[in-house]
């Protein structure tokens, strides 16, 4: 048995026995689905400025800009599909009792693989919001210069988190509770470089968790982990639901 069978023999095993799972995952996992990382070599931030694209400020400048940019990054996202990962991870929560999905991305491929109990820490282009009233509007397409300014005086923006915001504050808790009882936590795809998110991974989980990291480089987070997956999501994920003859367990034919 080579190394890499060990160790998902190992995570598997832990896995059948573990009451409750945590996953925390970043856009390494979508970026297997043809989506650009932020941080990858041709990630979006290194051919467009952050502070012009991600930031109050760069939308208070110019929000047709903003919304440009958001508007060509949800039509990317419907053009995507869910992979393998997305899909095993949606399988693996129907086998766990308390499954939390925690993830850094934006372009509910998790929602449409089927995962049902999804954190998003960093919002979503499902929705826009207004930056003083907080109103919501559901995004069915691209948003328009002329349904940008709402009457209440403020503006409509995309429904993410930008750089120098703050987490939902409930939703972070929800996270940490989430990664302070479970028995696995999974960190998939993620670079570990994102804060207060990675702490999920090594200030919240208990002593005798088991911390699995999947991803085919290593990160600041490698070192917390109890075994380390270097493969992608796309591989390693179906690989933990597979039978000994290698089968690929469907959960819902169980």
């Amino acid at each position: 048995m080579s190394g890499l069978d060990a160790s998902l023999a190992l995570v598997r095993e832990r896995l059948e026995g573990a009451r409750s799972v945590c996953v925390l995952t970043g856009s390494g996992i979508s970026s297997e689905s043809g989506l650009p990382t932020f941080r990858g070599v041709n990630g979006l931030w290194r051919t467009h400025r952050v502070e012009e694209l991600a930031s109050p400020e760069g939308f208070a400048r110019d929000p047709m800009l903003v919304w440009t940019w958001y508007n060509e990054r949800r039509a990317a996202h419907q053009r995507a599909e869910p992979n393998a990962g997305h899909y095993a991870l949606a399988e693996l929560e129907r086998r766990v009792a308390d499954f939390t999905l925690v993830t850094q991305n934006v372009d509910s491929l998790h929602h449409r693989a089927g995962s049902r109990n999804v954190i998003e820490l960093h919002g979503s282009l499902r929705e826009a919001r207004c930056d003083r009233c907080a109103e919501r509007i559901p995004l069915d397409g691209p948003l328009s210069a002329a349904a940008v300014e709402h009457g209440c005086g403020g503006r409509f923006r995309p429904d993410i988190v930008w750089f120098g915001e703050s987490l939902p504050p409930r939703a972070f808790e929800r996270a940490t509770a989430a990664a302070a009882r479970a028995d696995v936590i999974l960190v998939v795809g993620t670079s570990g470089m994102v804060y207060p998110a990675a702490s999920l991974a090594t200030r919240y989980p208990r002593s005798d968790a088991l911390i699995v990291e999947i991803n085919p480089e290593e990160t600041p987070l490698s070192s917390s982990a109890g075994v380390v997956l270097r493969a992608r999501a796309a591989t390693a994920l179906p690989a933990l639901l597979e039978t000994e003859s290698g089968e690929f367990v469907s959960l819902r034919e169980q």
